[in-house]
């Protein structure tokens, strides 16, 4: 990933691949190759491999959270120590 501005492109390609990969529920068909490809033009595979197994990860504690009822967002900076 380059610096400055390209920071910026790169952190969008990021976010704009895990919002596809996030939003099941509208989005039935996927992310997009259009969202594949401005990812991959500022990561190489080991990090798009990495993002996407991170994308997954939140996927799947939101939906443990969705199973048993536990809303998110409800941490308090502090609150285990």
């Amino acid at each position: 990933m380059a610096g400055g501005d390209g920071l910026h492109r790169a952190r969008t390609g990021g976010l704009e691949l895990t919002e596809q990969g996030t939003r099941i529920a509208d989005a039935a068909g996927g992310v997009t190759d259009e969202a594949w490809a401005h990812a991959a033009k500022h990561y190489d595979d080991d990090q798009l491999a990495a993002l996407v197994s991170l994308i997954a990860l939140i996927n799947a504690y939101n939906r443990m959270n969705v199973i048993t009822r536990q809303p998110a967002g409800d941490y308090q900076p502090g609150q285990w120590g």
